[in-house]
């Protein structure tokens, strides 16, 4: 169990018995223990100057002070969760004590007066200095560990309403009853992703943050799978394959919510271990340490251990060796290199065996140091080898799928209702499924860090999952041809498969990165874009990506986003009538398409890859939100006084947003914090445009439904169309983005016209 960060008289690491696992944590005992240390630590027989009485007497009282503010916080937690009373105000209690004793101490204010009175200080006490000290790190410690526990506690609860609401959707039978569930399940989710996010950016463990992102990521892609497969479900419940692709989600959701609540308590659901294999890099860099080891070891080392690892090693790159997509000239390659690994590994026991009989080898001889070097580059060589098999199976199956026709294939045959040509894609996909598990598997074994490896196992089982889910998507649309919530699920869950390709191009790259040596910014967030640097040269502004901490905040800031573009989309769905007539309706798809790219950029798919796209996007929106606001105050001109007003006042403030958000993208910024202000305003101002469309979509549709229904005249689109301004769009505003949205606040609106959307 790893230590907290208390004090002894040498040091600064003794153990309190408390483990720390959050870096919130750590960060907050540091400033304590740098104070304390200063007490402890000084010279046994420091002169008393008035200098050095003041100096120690005001940071033993500034330690006083802090610790009473802390306990009285600390106290509060106590009375307001009653489990952790107990043992709070325990911590609580010794850290006052801990701390009056130290400001005793220190009050050295006629320092010899007081000894001579026989009164105890920081000079004449060092033991009980030091005891204070540890007992005031100690109970610190633990009162900041005891109130982690209450967020974890938060998790666990969210965690829970999201299965009692999961287990309600499940069960549904009626799309009215799945609307109102469904709703209530999008907002605790968002919840639950927004306690996750920090919890994931908090822990200290690069494999738990590693896990979390993995979860997160299922999470997130799951939500809209689930409303895709259940209305489906909904839609034709006799149907066997929707059934068996909406209990599909479901149990991976569950999984992955079991995940999270594995991470930040430390437990097994299962009771089970599922630490990972060893991978061929680990067991490479623990054979040449051992291997290395022989020169300080030349009498503890039993070689047969040394042998039977490389054994071992050999065993694994039999998933090398025994594939069916490995050439005949790699699997050769492998095999000599292995051969030869075994040679040098023979000759180094040997020669060390021969060594350590010799009675004046006191020291590893030259002989022994040629055989480990040997050894060593042996060892590499067939690494370097495996790397090259494996990056290059990854980058060619990348390169052959990346125009996705198998997908575009099975679309296609699902929505002729052909189930011949389904069964044939079906088969097609199944076999580059198999390609890509095995392709993930392989890079596991040469990633080169475990929380790279941990991301390759979530590729590998995100394919495994999801090839199945497209096979029964497609299925139920090839046997509801005119089913658009069929054609909907399908198109869902073929856009997952896609972004998890991306995420492994992704994930080769740093791989690469980690094997020839580029690892200055690690991996945090397996859906959001790499770290990267900001230009400081307002002259030559440079693209730039985002660190850590920052693409936390936005990834919040994205979600919903995403969560207000889905709302947008449920009201454009009641414009079904004039969708490619009306003016309203082209602007608002056009606008709602670039905020989801912005969405993406938070996820680090689509388009825009680095913060100067962003901006260059914002400005897009803005533009394109400008022109709105001209067509509706001349579309207000058509109104009565009162409707008009309404317009004019939704107007003002879309107008307002716009104007924001130009002025904030426009704005030149220096240094990484202000481009960071900046990318945040940025979406904040999209927020606000997006809040401003879910209001403005439906009062214009209920205006003019009620104009055609007063004025026979206005009884065709083309009217209006003739008294329209006209706004062109951008080609470059544009990206492809699905009609599938994340939707919660509108999903009612959505889901009450189904029945209108597909005729029974």
């Amino acid at each position: 169990m790893a230590s907290s960060p208390c004090s002894t008289a040498g040091g600064t690491n003794f153990d309190c018995g408390l483990e720390i696992k959050t870096r919130s944590v750590e960060q907050t005992l540091i400033p304590l223990v740098s104070q304390i240390t200063t007490l402890i630590n000084h010279k046994d027989k420091l002169k008393k100057t008035e200098r050095t009485l003041r100096a120690i007497q005001k940071v033993g009282q500034a330690v006083s002070v802090a610790v009473g503010r802390f306990v009285a916080v600390g106290e509060a937690i106590a009375l307001e969760n009653e489990e952790l009373k107990e043992e709070m105000s325990h911590a609580c209690f010794e850290a006052r004590k801990a701390g009056t004793a130290i400001a005793q101490l220190t009050d050295v204010c006629g320092v010899e007066q007081r000894e001579a009175d026989g009164r105890s200080t920081v000079f004449s006490d060092r033991t009980g200095m030091v005891k204070a000290a540890r007992m005031l790190l100690s109970s610190v410690t633990k009162v900041l560990v005891l109130a982690d526990r209450i967020v974890i506690k938060q998790i666990i609860s969210s965690r829970n309403k999201v299965l009692v609401t999961l287990q309600q959707l499940e069960q549904v039978s009626t799309f009215q009853e799945f609307v109102q569930i469904f709703s209530q399940f999008g907002n605790e989710m968002v919840e639950f992703a927004h306690l996750t996010g920090d919890r994931q950016n908090d822990l200290k463990d690069e494999k738990k943050k590693a896990r979390m992102a993995a979860a997160r990521a299922v999470l997130e892609k799951c939500t809209m799978m689930l409303l895709t497969a259940s209305k489906t479900c909904l839609r034709h419940p006799d149907c066997e394959s929707a059934r068996i692709n909406k209990d599909a989600v479901f149990q991976r959701m569950r999984l992955a919510l079991d995940q999270v609540i594995e991470i930040v308590t430390d437990a097994r659901t299962s009771g089970e271990s599922k630490a990972l294999p060893m991978s061929i890099y680990a067991g490479i860099k623990d054979f040449k340490g051992k291997v290395e080891g022989l020169r300080d070891s030349l009498y503890c080392v039993p070689c047969d251990a040394v042998a039977a690892q490389l054994e071992a090693l050999v065993e694994q790159t039999e998933d090398f060796t025994d594939s069916a997509y490995t050439s005949h000239e790699q699997r050769e390659s492998i095999l000599q290199l292995c051969l030869i690994t075994r040679q040098e590994t023979q000759q180094l026991i040997t020669t060390w065996s021969r060594a350590q009989q010799s009675v004046k080898a006191k020291e590893v001889t030259e002989e022994v140091e040629l055989a480990i070097l040997k050894t060593c580059q042996s060892v590499s060589e067939l690494r370097r080898e495996l790397h090259k098999v494996a990056v290059g199976r990854a980058s060619e199956l990348l390169k052959l799928h990346c125009d996705h026709l198998v997908l575009q294939a099975l679309k296609a045959a699902s929505g002729e209702g052909n189930l011949e040509a389904v069964a044939e894609y079906g088969r097609t996909l199944t076999e580059q499924r198999e390609q890509l598990v095995e392709t993930c598997r392989l890079l596991c074994h040469i990633s080169g860090t475990e929380p790279l490896e941990i991301t390759c196992v979530h590729a590998e089982e995100t394919f495994h999952v999801i090839g199945p889910q497209i096979i029964s998507a497609a299925q139920t649309l090839a046997l509801h041809p005119n089913s658009k919530i069929a054609k909907e699920n399908l198109d869902v869950f073929c856009e997952a498969w896609e972004s998890q390709l991306s995420d492994m191009a992704i994930l080769l790259k740093e791989i690469n990165d980690v094997f020839e040596g580029r690892r200055g910014d690690k991996r945090t967030y397996l859906s959001l874009p790499r770290p990267g640097k900001h230009s400081a040269n307002l002259k030559t502004v440079k693209a730039a990506k985002l660190d850590a901490e920052e693409q936390t905040t936005i990834a919040k800031l994205g979600l919903e986003l995403r969560l207000l573009t889905s709302d947008v989309d449920s009201e454009l769905e009641r414009w079904e009538e004039q969708k490619q007539e009306h003016e309203v309706v082209r602007q608002c798809q056009s606008m709602s398409s670039v905020a989801y790219s912005m969405y993406l950029f938070t996820r680090g798919e689509g388009l825009l890859k680095t913060t100067l796209d962003l901006f260059h996007q914002a400005e897009v929106l803005s533009e394109q939100g400008l022109q709105l606001c001209s067509f509706l105050h001349s579309f207000s001109t058509q109104l009565v006084d009162e409707e008009k007003m309404l317009v004019l006042s939704e107007m003002e403030k879309l107008a307002a947003s716009c104007q924001q958000l130009q002025v904030c993208a426009k704005t030149l910024v220096q240094g990484k914090s202000a481009t960071f202000q900046k990318v945040d305003t940025s979406i904040q101002n999209t927020k606000g445009i997006m809040t401003v469309l879910v209001s403005l979509l439906p009062l214009c549709n209920k205006l003019i439904r009620k104009s055609k229904l007063e004025h026979s005249s206005l009884g065709s689109p083309q009217h209006w169309r003739e008294r329209q301004i006209s706004t062109p769009v951008k080609e470059d505003a544009l990206n492809v983005k699905g009609s599938n949205g994340f939707g919660v606040k509108s999903l009612e609106q959505h889901m009450a016209n189904m029945t209108f959307l597909e005729s029974k």
